[in-house]
C-alpha cells in the first residue's frame, strides 16, 4: 500500500473554489481500481495550506490515475487557480 500526500497553497479568496475542485477530484477518483481512501486537511499553523492524503493499493494504481486525462484536466484547473504546481509526495507502507 502507498499513501500520496498532495500539498497545495491557496489564498483565502480562492479557498472555496479549490475545495470545490478537490471535491470534484474525489468524486472522480471513487471507484477507480486500487483506490482505498482519501481525506483533506487544512493546516492550522499555516493558513492556506491544504493537504490531501490518499491511500492506494499500489503505486501501479496511483500511476494509472495520475496519468489519466480526467485527473489531468481537473489538475490543470487547480494549478491555474493556484498559480503554481501541486506538490506530490509518495510514501510506501513498511
Amino acid at each position: 500500500m502507498i499513501r500520496i500526500h498532495i500539498r497545495r497553497h491557496v489564498s483565502e479568496d480562492n479557498q472555496q473554489a479549490l475545495m470545490a475542485l478537490i471535491n470534484q477530484m474525489r468524486s472522480a477518483i471513487v471507484g477507480n481500481p486500487g483506490y482505498v481512501s482519501g481525506e483533506t486537511l487544512k493546516r492550522i499553523d499555516q493558513p492556506g495550506e491544504i493537504l490531501v492524503v490518499s491511500k492506494w493499493q499500489s503505486h501501479f494504481y496511483w500511476k494509472q490515475w495520475h496519468e489519466s486525462r480526467e485527473r489531468a484536466a481537473l489538475q490543470a484547473d487547480i494549478d491555474k487557480l493556484l498559480g503554481e504546481q501541486t506538490q506530490y509526495e509518495i510514501y510506501e507502507y513498511e
